[in-house]
């Protein structure tokens, strides 16, 4: 059977606004068995929190069903590192994560006394950026605490237009430390791991508005990339980039009529 993953901003929903067909094609995937995930690339909310704001969109999923790149690190973190402290560059989502795993987490109100014992440097999308934030993450990275990244995405679709994301304070600290950070969420692996343990078919699609994120991603674990335009990327991009998805539609409205008749 095929699964699909679902990006949510800019696929489901821009801000707080549902786009047309996100719910229509929910109830479909539900009414005819069809396993499917929403994979967000955004940090700063829980799958508890992303559950709640669907509902008020009139979207009913399991929490189980939502996956964001806070919850995949932190469940890489636990898997695959030795327990330790953590100072967080990102939201309430993030830090709730760590949280959840059970690590410390050093505030940056202590970190002027404490950044000398920070293990790991987690970033994620953080719209309360310091430039203490910045400033202790990187005296941390320097002296030795591993960089982790939620995310690449430089930047996000908003109500308002492109805004800054997770990738942008990312860029800021690798020019900071000269270091490479692991990046968790999409297009890279250590998601798809955690991916694999929820959604473990056969054939998997994969829905985004990102080239650079959803469609290499899809590219990356062999899945059909299929692009909607009501995010990021329209088709100039797409015509100016190697990585090509498999189908572009206007809308995830669309997709639904695709689905109909596949």
């Amino acid at each position: 059977m095929t699964g699909i993953i679902f990006d949510m901003d800019g696929v489901l929903y821009r801000g707080n606004t549902l786009i047309e067909g996100a719910l229509e094609i929910v109830e479909f995937l539900k009414e005819r068995g069809i396993p499917f995930i929403f994979l967000t690339n955004n940090s700063t909310k829980t799958a508890e929190m992303y559950r709640e704001k669907l509902l008020r969109l009139g979207i009913d999923v399991k929490e189980e069903q939502i996956i964001t790149s806070g919850y995949a690190t932190a469940r890489y973190l636990r898997k695959h590192f030795k327990k330790g402290r953590v100072f967080v560059i990102g939201g309430r989502g993030l830090i709730e994560e760590i949280r959840n795993i059970g690590w410390e987490i050093i505030w940056p109100e202590e970190a002027g006394e404490k950044w000398r014992d920070i293990d790991y440097v987690v970033v994620g999308l953080d719209t309360g950026l310091t430039y203490e934030k910045l400033k202790y993450a990187t005296l941390a990275i320097r002296n030795g605490a591993e960089f982790i990244g939620t995310n690449p995405d430089t930047t996000y679709p908003s109500e308002e237009g492109i805004v800054p994301g997770a990738g942008s304070i990312i860029a800021a600290l690798k020019v900071a430390t000269e270091r490479e950070p692991l990046i968790i969420g999409k297009p890279y692996e250590p998601v798809w791991e955690i991916i694999r343990e929820k959604l473990n078919e056969k054939e998997i699609w994969v829905v985004g508005d990102r080239l650079d994120t959803d469609i290499a991603f899809a590219k990356r674990i062999k899945a059909k990339a299929i692009m909607v335009l009501t995010g990021v990327n329209g088709i100039q991009d797409v015509e100016k980039s190697e990585i090509k998805p498999d189908l572009i539609l206007p809308s995830i409205k669309e997709l639904l009529d695709y689905l109909r008749i596949s």
